[in-house]
């Protein structure tokens, strides 16, 4: 059954959030907007208590201010719903919740009379920070404290026509000050603390799509370059054949969209066997194992890696009614690591291995994963490989490549002659 009151008052709620909001502000100034307004509409209602309160006490002036404040809030609300000047409503709010305050306190002849009701206060202190930026909100929390100042230097004087107040009503205005003010303290904090957890973990998430976890923990810590040798590691280069003419005969947004997939399939192998991505160059993709972290068996996984690579390539352009092919090239010895740039920073990889295993890439056949003889030599007990001979490689004359088929006792057909 539906809720039609309910209903009713979530829509009023909704439109006067969005009071003064402009369709292109930016999420955090939409925030600050929404959450300003909504504030300014509470208060403003929660008035009702003290006007309400001190027309029964018979302290006309004492209730006069907390009106003063709906009306003159009320009518921030119109302007700022009308022009939208953000900056003009923030002020007079923040002005309000200041000086009314004391203003009430001072009224009822000062701390004890009032309950304390210039805690009210400390809300536009804290809401400052909100608001504005850390810098700007220091002048906010000055004038609190210069106005507390002033209420206790004039706190005797004030105090001599203090009002005649039900201690009954003085406790429960106390409890109704105190857990006010620690509320809406507690939920700026709440919000602030995790808008910095949020923001920490997507910087996280950002800063380990580009560098290795243990690379990106040493920044953290660290000043200067890193720079690291690494005596064994197994580098593996991929790129799509014929991806050029691909490009010329796609909208560009399915080019865009074919290549995360096959790369983001082959970023979940990487996590899967617990290696490295680097990079991608256009349509080459590398990737490396056995760091930052030496481990045992960095060939093998990277052996793994390439055959399932080739395995996800088939089934994911099947769906995608595609006709495309990769070349594998893999080699293994020492690299150097490192960091470079100071903005757009990153982790690369230096060193003939590096280079000859994009060379086993570049000379190698559609569909195959070409190796040189170093991680030939590291995988043949365990893996089946065919024997392509001395080839030339740009840069490094004649190298033994061997072409890696399968995993041994499985039946692995070589898909493509040998050239």
């Amino acid at each position: 059954m539906r809720d039609p009151v309910g209903s009713t008052a979530r829509r009023w709620v909704e439109r006067l959030a969005i009071l003064g909001v402009d369709p292109a502000d930016p999420d955090e100034f939409r925030l600050q907007k929404v959450t300003l307004t909504l504030s300014a509409v509470t208060v403003t209602i929660l008035a009702v208590i003290w006007v309400g309160t001190y027309l029964a006490l018979g302290l006309p002036v004492s209730a006069a201010i907390p009106f003063a404040y709906q009306i003159v809030s009320i009518a921030s609300l119109a302007v700022f719903a009308r022009t939208r000047n953000y900056r003009f409503f923030r002020a007079s709010q923040l002005a309000l919740i200041f000086v009314l305050p004391f203003l009430l306190q001072w009224s009822l002849g000062g701390y004890v009379a009032s309950s304390a009701v210039s805690l009210w206060a400390l809300v536009g202190a804290f809401g400052a920070l909100f608001f504005y930026s850390a810098r700007d909100a220091i002048p906010w929390f000055v004038a609190f404290i210069v106005l507390t100042a002033v209420s206790g230097l004039a706190e005797p004087i004030v105090s001599r026509n203090a009002a005649s107040i039900p201690v009954p009503v003085q406790t429960a205005f106390f409890v109704l000050n105190i857990c006010g003010v620690a509320l809406t303290a507690y939920l700026l904090l709440q919000y602030a603390v995790r808008a910095r957890d949020a923001a920490l973990a997507s910087s996280e998430r950002l800063l380990l799509n580009i560098l290795p976890k243990a690379i990106a923990d040493r920044l953290k810590r660290e000043e200067g370059r890193i720079a690291e040798a690494h005596e064994d590691v197994t580098v593996l280069f991929a790129d799509v054949v014929d991806f050029t003419p691909f490009v010329e005969r796609t909208e560009p947004a399915r080019v865009v969209a074919v290549l995360d997939e096959i790369f983001s399939a082959f970023d979940r192998l990487a996590e899967r066997h617990g290696l490295e991505k680097i990079k991608t160059i256009g349509d080459a993709y590398m990737v490396v194992a056995g760091l930052p972290a030496p481990r045992a068996g960095h060939v093998e996984a990277m052996a793994e890696m390439a055959l399932d690579m080739l395995a996800d390539l088939d089934r994911l352009c099947e769906p995608l009614g595609l006709d495309l092919a990769i070349r594998i090239g893999m080699d293994s010895g020492p690299v150097i690591a490192g960091v470079i740039g100071r903005h757009k920073f990153i982790y690369d990889l230096w060193g003939d291995t590096v280079n000859t295993a994009s060379r086993m890439e570049s000379s190698g056949l559609p569909g195959r994963i070409q190796v040189t003889a170093a991680t030939y030599e590291r995988l043949r007990d365990r893996y089946s490989f065919e024997e392509r001979g001395e080839i030339d490689v740009k840069g490094k004359g004649r190298l033994k490549a061997y072409v890696l088929v399968g995993r041994r006792g499985e039946d692995a057909s070589s898909g493509a002659s040998l050239g």
